[in-house]
């Protein structure tokens, strides 16, 4: 098979056929009624969290009162205020101690029965491997912390900003118990040590893309300076000796705790944080090359661990819940750059896609007991297994055989029913919602993740965002680009919540093209990678020529597109600036960007109805999942039927004849499972900080390659030969 390129197969385009062969690119998929009918859109009074200072509350000059000139003291009005200063000074003590301290240790929601309540820490440089207390400066401190809008918060290095959340979301750092889960991002959403009920909460979400998987258009700059990087493969091998200190300069840097606080007071509730299997482990022999040449993987390994560690306890201090996503696979799941490496599939296909899928199950099975631990359930509640395993060509029945494989080993590790690990979240394969409908019914809190872009339909997108939208009775600007969205989006997510259950949508974004830089990808001369769009890319580029119209009709893109998809993760949150002008250059794609020049909503809870408004073609959702969805009653229990034929090892792989699959390389289960470390913390907390392991009962070994065999090269097997003897491991 030649190598995959990013225009051959774009990262999504949501079809709505149930057949996994249907081509990409659905024109018209509609959209969720309000979602909140209950909730209004005014903006939550900015003393209304119960940790503001009453300096935030408005004053009045009252100095040409008629009581001007009297004696304060001899006023009866001076000693009713004088009280009321009292109550307030009390309050704002006691409140905040009751809110984060003494309430959550009363509510337990059902996702957090072993937990301790109330929010994390502001965790310190990620170059030190530990957790700061949350309000910086490197002094002990042993007070707990809260603010709310215009508080001041303390970074690590002793500098400050103001927070800024007008919508009554409040940060909460507690040194003594670093895992306090009493912060709130905003009044609409539970706090973390509240229960979130699927159907009447709704993920209003960002990813944090190119932080810790390098993905060229989201960090051009690393690869304009390393000519002939097209992954971070290839990236990784030409930084050399260098690795280290460039990676470790970009975690440290490219997300930063403001970035965070700005997500919750933008009226946002969660992240999605794309994470590489490295950050676990690597191997430095995954087979020979044609030549005969050892292959290793050139991957920093290990050392993301501690700046993701850091983000989780930033989550954490600002309420924000995690969709902890698995970008990576051995082998590579799709061919994208953003699987490691760019070009052939090798994970659950071909000769090595076996072995392959092996090792990632351990990768997922060492998440799956971290994440599941007390300290760290309330705020990791989804964990994506798998990223965009491109089904088209590994085969359905292969990546489901895969999927309830992986689903039965988490689950046996944490047990079934609301409160025991995270929802499981399996990608779509590109292939729609529709195409999983029925897939593991009875199964525990599964959801399907759907990623729709127009930008990878193979169309030009040309038509113009600028005029008036299709159906817009207020003349708003978008052309046919909000009500396309509505069409083409709310039908297919509110069924597929019918038929399936819990859906959502892990990436969209403002691409309504596939202009930008890279976003078709880079080559190895540092050039983009061709477009479907056509000549006129360089004006979607450049944001600072935009009119204010253009800056509506996106806007009004986005927020169709918002309430069409209902649950949602936009795709990313921060675009990095290009090293030739200094500027973002793929700004359809930055919602950060977007807030601070006008095309995104300040508040995301104006979607509510879009669809509506434009006379979408509406599939609306009542909200009310089946018990067994949500982990209720019935939760668990798969009928046989459902999983007839997905038999592990699965009886047919991609490209391998039925009578050779007896005889594909695999792996031995004799290593040591790789376990994640717990972050350490200054002061020393005096709550547990767990060991990284949940279920002490899960002593398995982890697989390794077996001595003496020569295997193909993991990552390029395709036109392999299947080793003769001595790869497959010894019965047991």
């Amino acid at each position: 098979m030649a190598a995959l390129s990013p225009s051959d197969y774009p990262r999504e385009s949501l079809v709505d056929s149930s057949a996994y062969d249907t081509p990409r690119g659905s024109e018209y998929l509609s959209p969720p009624t309000g979602l909140h009918p209950d909730r209004s859109l005014t903006s939550t009074p900015r003393d209304s969290s119960p940790f503001l200072a009453p300096a935030n509350k408005e004053t009045y000059d009252d100095s040409q009162d008629d009581f001007y000139h009297r004696p304060a003291y001899k006023r009866p009005w001076f000693w009713l205020l004088l009280t009321a200063a009292v109550a307030v000074v009390v309050l704002a003590v006691i409140l905040p101690v009751y809110f984060v301290v003494i309430k959550p240790n009363q509510h337990h929601s059902t996702s957090s029965n072993a937990a301790s309540s109330g929010s994390g820490n502001s965790a310190s440089s990620g170059n030190s491997g530990s957790n700061g207390n949350g309000n910086g400066s490197g002094k002990t401190q042993n007070a707990l912390t809260t603010g709310g809008d215009g508080s001041t918060v303390t970074k690590d290095d002793g500098t400050t900003f103001t927070y800024k959340n007008p919508f009554g979301g409040y940060w909460v750092s507690d040194p003594a118990d670093p895992f306090n889960n009493g912060a709130r991002p905003n009044s609409w959403t539970p706090a973390l040590n509240e229960t979130w009920t699927w159907g009447q909460d709704h993920i209003w979400g960002v990813n944090l893309g190119g932080l810790f998987v390098l993905e060229p258009f989201i960090v051009p700059n690393l690869y304009e300076q390393n000519l002939g990087a097209v992954d971070e493969w290839t990236l990784s091998t030409l930084l050399g000796d260098k690795l280290q200190q460039t990676l470790e300069d970009h975690y440290n840097t490219f997300i930063t705790e403001e970035d965070i606080a700005q997500i919750a007071g933008a009226g946002l509730n969660w992240i999605r944080l794309p994470i590489p299997f490295w950050a676990i482990n690597k191997w430095d022999d995954v087979g020979v090359d044609a030549s005969g040449a050892t292959v290793v993987e050139p991957f920093l390994a290990k050392t993301c661990w501690t700046y993701i560690l850091r983000v989780l306890g930033w989550a954490r201090k600002y309420g924000l819940r995690v969709n902890l996503d698995l970008h990576t696979m051995p082998g590579s799941q799709n061919g994208y750059n953003h699987s490691g490496k760019l070009g052939s599939i090798n994970w659950m296909k071909g000769v090595m896609g076996l072995a392959n899928a092996q090792r990632s199950l351990d990768y997922i099975r060492t998440i799956a007991e971290f994440i599941s631990q007390p300290e760290w359930r309330n705020v990791i509640q989804m964990f994506g297994m798998v990223n965009e395993p491109y089904l088209h060509e590994i085969g359905q029945n292969e990546v489901q055989s895969f999927y309830l494989h992986a689903y039965e080993m988490v689950r046996s590790i944490t047990g079934t029913g609301e409160g025991n690990g995270p929802m499981i979240s399996l990608h779509d394969g590109f292939t729609g919602p529709a195409n999983w409908a029925g897939f593991l019914a009875g199964s525990d809190r599964v959801n399907i993740d759907t990623h729709p872009y127009f930008a990878f339909n193979g169309n030009a997108n040309r038509e113009p965002v600028n005029v008036t939208a299709d159906g817009d009775p207020t003349g708003g600007m978008g052309g046919k680009w909000p009500l396309q969205a509505c069409n083409s989006w709310g039908a297919t997510m509110n069924n597929s919540r019918s038929a399936f259950g819990v859906t959502i949508a892990g990436e969209f974004s403002n691409g309504m093209n596939d202009c930008g830089l890279f976003i078709d990808g880079i080559t190895p001369s540092g050039a983009a990678g061709g477009t479907n769009y056509g000549p006129g890319c360089d004006y979607w580029e450049d944001w600072q020529s935009w009119s204010d119209d253009t800056k509506a009709g996106l806007k009004n893109f986005a927020l169709a597109s918002m309430d069409a998809l209902g649950d949602w993760f936009f795709w990313t949150w921060k675009i990095g600036n290009s090293t030739s002008t200094g500027t973002v250059r793929a700004p359809l794609w930055s919602y950060q960007l977007g807030l601070e020049q006008g095309w995104m909503p300040a508040d995301p809870r104006t979607a509510l109805g879009k669809c509506e408004s434009l006379g979408a073609n509406l599939a609306p959702f009542d909200g009310t999942y089946q018990s067994w969805m949500t982990g209720g009653a019935g939760a668990g229990t798969i009928a046989p039927s459902a999983t007839q034929g997905l038999d592990w090892p699965p009886a047919q792989l991609t490209d391998i004849p039925a009578a050779s699959m007896a005889s594909l390389p695999q792996y031995t289960a004799t290593a040591t499972i790789a376990t994640l470390p717990p972050p350490s913390f200054s002061p020393s907390p005096t709550v547990s900080v767990g060991n990284g392991w949940f279920d002490a009962s899960d002593n398995a070994p982890a697989v390794t390659a077996i001595a003496g065999c020569t295997y193909p090269d993991a990552w390029d097997a395709e036109d392999a030969q299947i080793p003769v003897s001595g790869c497959l491991p010894a019965a047991r």
